[in-house]
């Protein structure tokens, strides 16, 4: 019940930072893409909406995983509402339903804080793009300096009423420093509405597989 009411609760509570803070990053999300797309976490399905309009530029096939019934529930009464067809299913990104070499885009939004495993569902990321592929991201994490530090002290409590959302995740470094992918674009972005709490976001290129990766693969 208590899940199900933070379910309910989602859209509500980030109705201004979806329209004052979120939006241009959602288009950047999106933007020019193509092919096959994999939407992990997709909560309420908030990035429906941006790939209905990109898909109505091109050929675009949507996948999309939410491990959160009462979020995917959300996810699939949107999508009723949009010119959008997308294959949504219950998987977590630790574990994705797909096999290697699966998908030209893999976007990621607001959910690496929430991934209790966050190498294991890179390491998945890594397998279901193909060579040359983009993972696309967009993640807050932890301050700098003082207000690290804040975000060290209450992270645990925070975890607890924010639906198991991690506040002080230093994801940016996992995602620079694998050799799996080549870096294209990273910005951080912690003044104005960020302040508080930095964001990130950038674009990451999928290399060939090396031999020891197709073993561990395969």
């Amino acid at each position: 019940m208590a899940i199900d009411l933070l379910a309910r609760l989602y859209d509500p509570v980030m109705y201004l930072p979806e329209r004052m803070l979120l939006r241009d990053h959602r288009e950047y999300l999106v933007a020019d893409v193509s092919g096959t797309v994999l939407d992990i976490g997709a909560g309420t399905g908030a990035l429906f909406p941006y790939f209905a309009e990109s898909a109505t530029n091109g050929e675009l096939t949507v996948h999309a995983i939410e491990p959160d019934e009462g979020m995917r529930t959300q996810a699939h009464e949107r999508l009723h509402t949009l010119d959008l067809s997308a294959e949504l299913v219950g998987a977590r990104a630790e574990s994705l339903p797909y096999p290697d070499n699966t998908f030209d885009y893999v976007i990621a939004s607001l959910v690496f804080c929430t991934i209790p495993d966050i190498e294991s569902a890179l390491d998945d990321v890594a397998r279901v793009l193909k060579p040359g592929g983009e993972f696309r991201f967009l993640e807050h994490v932890r301050g700098s300096g003082t207000l690290g530090t804040l975000h060290d002290t209450v992270a645990p409590a925070w975890f607890h009423v924010a639906g198991g959302c991690t506040l002080n995740q230093e994801t940016g470094r996992l995602f620079q420093n694998d050799a799996r992918f080549e870096l294209l674009e990273y910005e951080r972005f912690e003044d104005g509405l960020t302040r508080a709490v930095p964001v990130i976001r950038g674009r990451l290129k999928r290399r060939q597989p090396s031999v020891r990766e197709r073993l561990s693969f395969g």
